[in-house]
């Protein structure tokens, strides 16, 4: 079993560093551009997802007030064992409303209703939630209360009412993290280890990735809107 705690402060250094350590051992679940370790890009990807959830965590409890929430699954049995979280972004302008950012659950713990808690408890708080996620996500998310809106890219924009709400939320700007040194470090690194032949096909097999998920999300959101009309 497990207890679910809602943070609206910095979690503890042994909590937050568990939070961020699912989010890099399930990059391919969270990452809007899914690469696979095979891919010489992966560890970079991998860092900057990583990087930007450091920085919602870090900015929690802002004076604004619209900084990013987070719930936590603890496991009963051992209280300071993160099973899974959510991390969510509460509109600012808009108190029904919010955008849910990362969800993952252990790999060992799946199908014991954690993601339903998580997101329920989020819900209560916030019923007009909205996310986006690749195609291959949708049906998992559908499950759990939210329809299909529209594509943007290689995401399907969900929501659990049947529009967006005008709120807005505070999201992470993640163009200096990609101009940042440690990025650029971690590029200098991938190159000199694959070269430069490598590294221009793994960027080729990225921008092949997305524009095949693109695909998938504007196919889906087709078959989901044609099959609403029917209804």
């Amino acid at each position: 079993m497990f207890t679910l705690a809602h943070l609206t402060t910095p979690p503890p250094e042994a909590l937050n560093s568990q939070v961020l350590q699912m989010v890099v051992d399930y990059f391919s679940d969270l990452s809007p551009a899914p690469l696979t370790p095979s891919n010489p890009l992966y560890p970079l990807y991998q860092y900057v997802i990583g990087f930007e959830v450091h920085l919602y965590l870090q900015a929690m409890g802002g004076e604004e007030g619209s900084g990013a929430r987070l719930i936590l699954a603890l496991d009963d049995e051992e209280p300071s064992r993160v099973l899974g979280f959510a991390l969510y972004l509460p509109s600012a302008d808009d108190a029904d409303a919010c955008t849910l950012a990362y969800l993952a659950v252990l790999a060992s713990h799946r199908r014991r209703g954690i993601a339903r808690a998580l997101l329920q408890r989020m819900l209560l708080l916030h019923p007009h939630a909205a996310l986006a996620c690749v195609a291959g996500r949708v049906p998992t998310f559908e499950a759990l209360g939210f329809r299909v809106l529209a594509a943007r890219g290689s995401q399907v924009l969900m929501n659990t009412r049947d529009h967006a709400s005008d709120g807005w939320v505070a999201v992470q700007d993640l163009a200096p993290v990609f101009q940042s040194k440690e990025v650029r470090q971690i590029h200098t690194y991938l190159l000199k280890q694959h070269g430069q032949r490598a590294m221009s096909d793994a960027e080729k097999q990225r921008d092949r990735l997305l524009d095949q998920l693109a695909r998938q999300a504007e196919a889906l959101v087709g078959e989901r809107l044609a099959a609403r009309r029917l209804h």
